[in-house]
């Protein structure tokens, strides 16, 4: 990793290659950074960490096969010093919360990629953590929340595609009232009024993707 006035070397996985392209451009026109190297899915950017080990990982979470969240998990726990920033398109608490227990430092949403992207890497470099005050906000506020069991996942993953109780129950192997209890729970927990409210706030804070 370089030291001193060496320019900040930047590895960027997305697996869209127009967002590697723009911020290819961004960091070029800057003196103290510079592109080392891009992966387009979770498994190349654990390989090319490896082969640059840059001083900040650019890492988006929904990439194919392995993700980023796993990517993230994986990098650090071979190199703890790693400092990843996490690209993402979602604001949910839960995903951000993820990221930051796999070893991330940084945050920032790709709609403000031109805004805040330079800052949160020159920051997450001299040793900062860096997050969007909305996701922050987020996250405190559902701090106390229970979270949802493993089972309880199952049942709104399978609501959310358009699974009925019954059809739930099947799936699963428990009878129909079970089905019903957990998610009497799991509206209870996301304070949501009915099944199609609690799919909406799952997913907006990134508890289930639809």
């Amino acid at each position: 990793m370089s030291l001193g006035t060496d320019p900040i070397r930047i590895l960027a996985a997305d697996d869209h290659p127009l967002l590697r392209d723009g911020i290819a451009s961004v960091i070029a026109a800057q003196t103290d950074m510079r592109l080392v190297a891009e992966a387009a899915n979770g498994r190349e950017a654990i390989e090319r960490f490896r082969e640059q080990v840059p001083d900040v990982t650019l890492m988006d979470l929904q990439m194919p096969g392995i993700s980023g969240i796993e990517a993230i998990a994986a990098i650090r726990s071979e190199f703890t010093q790693a400092r990843i920033v996490v690209l993402t398109t979602y604001e949910g608490d839960v995903q951000a919360l993820q990221a930051f227990k796999a070893g991330a430092s940084g945050y920032v949403l790709k709609s403000m990629v031109r805004k805040e992207l330079l800052e949160t890497i020159r920051a997450v470099h001299r040793g900062q953590r860096r997050i969007p005050p909305t996701i922050a906000a987020e996250m405190a506020a559902h701090f106390a929340d229970d979270v949802l069991s493993a089972r309880e996942l199952e049942v709104l993953r399978l609501a959310a595609a358009g699974g009925a109780n019954k059809t739930i129950g099947e799936k699963l192997g428990i009878a129909e009232d079970t089905v019903k209890t957990h998610m009497r729970s799991v509206l209870a927990k996301l304070d949501a009024n009915d099944r199609t409210h609690a799919v909406a706030i799952a997913a907006r804070r990134g508890i289930i993707r639809l």
